[in-house]
C-alpha cells in the first residue's frame, strides 16, 4: 500500500536510536539511518507534533533459546544518541521488552494527546520497530512506517519486515514522503 495521509493528530515514534544499538554491525549504513531520523525528528517538532523517544534498558523475562546478552554494557549504553537533541517537549519511553507499548505509559500518552496514527522509525526492523508496529495497529491507531529510517541487523530480516509485514499493518513511505504529507497536513 503507498503512503496516502497522515492524520492531524499523527506522532513519530523513534524506536532504539541508543549509544548502545546503533554501534552493532547492521545491514545498511548507520549514519544514513540516524541522519534520517534526525530529518524527520525535527520536522515533526516544527509543526508541533508529537514526538516519543524510546531507548530499550532490559530484556523480557522467560525462557528463549538465544542467550540474552544484556550482562556487563557500558553505562551510557541505553543514552539516546546526542544527534537526537532530545527536548523538553519530547515524551520518553523506557521499554524491557520488544514493543514500546508493553508495560509503558505510551499509549496512554497518545490517548491524552488525542494521536490517531503514529510514525514509526529505528532500529531494529524486525525486532522493535516490528513489535511496536504490531502494538499500534492491534491498539487501533493507523501505522505508518518510514522504511529509509530504519536498520536492521540482517538484511533478510529487514526486507522481510518491509516487504511483508508491514503492508500488513499499515502504510510505508520515505521520510522525504512522510515529511511532505506532514508539511502538508500542519502546514
Amino acid at each position: 500500500m503507498a503512503l496516502t495521509t497522515l492524520d492531524p493528530k499523527t506522532a513519530l515514534i523513534v524506536i532504539d536510536i541508543q549509544k548502545g544499538i546503533v554501534q552493532l554491525p547492521c545491514a545498511y549504513p548507520m549514519a544514513e539511518v540516524i541522519d534520517r531520523v534526525v530529518e524527520i525528528t525535527q520536522a515533526f517538532r516544527k509543526y508541533n507534533a508529537p514526538v516519543v523517544l524510546v531507548n530499550v534498558a532490559g530484556v523480557a523475562p522467560g525462557r528463549n533459546e538465544q542467550p540474552k546478552r544484556m550482562g556487563d554494557l557500558p553505562a551510557d549504553w541505553a543514552e539516546l544518541v546526542p544527534e537526537l537533541a532530545v527536548q523538553a517537549s519530547d515524551h520518553r519511553v523506557t521499554k524491557r521488552t520488544w514493543g514500546a507499548f508493553t508495560h509503558t505509559d505510551l499509549h496512554e500518552h497518545l490517548q491524552e494527546h488525542g494521536v490517531t496514527q503514529v510514525v514509526i522509525v529505528g532500529v531494529a526492523t524486525s525486532i522493535g520497530v516490528e513489535s511496536t508496529a504490531r502494538q499500534a495497529s492491534e491498539l487501533g491507531y493507523n501505522v505508518t512506517l518510514a522504511t529509509d529510517a530504519m536498520n536492521d541487523l540482517n538484511a533478510e530480516s529487514h526486507t522481510n519486515s518491509v516487504t511483508r509485514i508491514f503492508p500488513r499493518l499499515g502504510e510505508t513511505g520515505s521520510t522525504a514522503e512522510i515529511i511532505a504529507l506532514l508539511a502538508s497536513t500542519h502546514g
